[in-house]
């Protein structure tokens, strides 16, 4: 079962002042009980973490699971990849996630971007928005970091009658021999209890927790990409990973970043090929 720790902290708008009632965000908890907070390595996460693919947002379209002109609520936004992709697919869009430091991220990338997308902190438990209010909710590489049971109560919540559940993952593939596999093994000598390890990229706890909260139409979807990386560019991603920066102290972060440049530099030349599988699991309310 996933435990969470409870930081009191006030909820504000896009300019950064206050906005609603004190709030209780949320954190995950690993397995020796500390906390998870990405916004610690949110600038590796801003820098080196690789976003959903454009086949993301074409698949979407296809599927007509995301349509121009609908409201979208992206939970667990982080730096605001998923919640960008939607407003490219010409949705209007609101991203919430507990870290403020990774939010400030979003804001800029949306700016740069020129896309007017409203974030706010808050959680995919308590999103803080108005019932019947969104006709999509995403959750996109994060969904394991919810209770399952108060996020989905949550979608339901705030999705229209006919509204969409979009889970999506986009994660590295680690093939036996790969760096990724490797990369694995080494993030294991530094914290042995990390659990994450070894995943396909395949979540049919995902298709099974739509089904489960009653959700219609539900299906899947899956495919292959890879993504290059520069040495720099892997060390960045994986400085950022929940069982590195997001949890191990600054040492010891240093000294797995070390471990890996060595390995790096003595087996896998540039550029780093690195199979990444998206995900996609959806229902409609």
């Amino acid at each position: 079962m996933k435990v969470w720790r409870c930081a009191r902290g006030n909820r504000t708008n896009d300019d950064g002042h206050p906005h609603g009632a004190l709030r209780f965000a949320r954190m995950p908890l690993d397995n020796q009980g500390r906390a998870i907070e990405f916004g610690r390595t949110a600038d590796d996460y801003d820098r080196h973490r690789p976003g959903f693919p454009a086949a993301f947002r074409q698949r979407l379209l296809e599927k007509r699971w995301a349509l121009p002109g609908q409201r979208a609520l992206d939970l667990g936004t982080g730096t605001g990849t998923v919640a960008l992709s939607l407003a490219e697919c010409g949705l209007d869009v609101v991203g919430i996630d507990p870290s403020e430091e990774l939010l400030a991220r979003a804001r800029q990338r949306a700016s740069t971007a020129g896309l007017k997308i409203r974030f706010e902190r808050a959680t995919a438990e308590d999103t803080q928005e108005a019932e019947g209010s969104f006709d999509v909710v995403a959750a996109g590489q994060c969904w394991w970091w919810f209770d399952s049971d108060r996020a989905l109560a949550e979608a339901r919540r705030v999705l229209t009658a006919e509204g969409r559940l979009i889970i999506a993952s986009f994660c590295y593939v680690p093939t036996p021999g790969s760096v990724a596999a490797l990369t694995e093994q080494l993030i294991l000598e530094f914290n042995p209890s990390w659990g994450m390890a070894g995943l396909t990229g395949i979540f049919e706890s995902h298709v099974r927790d739509l089904d489960r909260a009653g959700f219609d139409e539900v299906e899947s979807v899956s495919w292959v990409e890879p993504v290059v990386f520069t040495h720099e560019g892997w060390r960045g991603r994986m400085r950022a990973c929940n069982g590195v920066g997001a949890v191990l102290g600054a040492e010891d972060t240093a000294r797995f970043d070390a471990s890996l440049a060595e390995l790096l530099a003595s087996r896998f030349p540039e550029p780093l090929r690195i199979p990444h599988r998206v995900f996609i699991a959806t229902g409609r309310g």
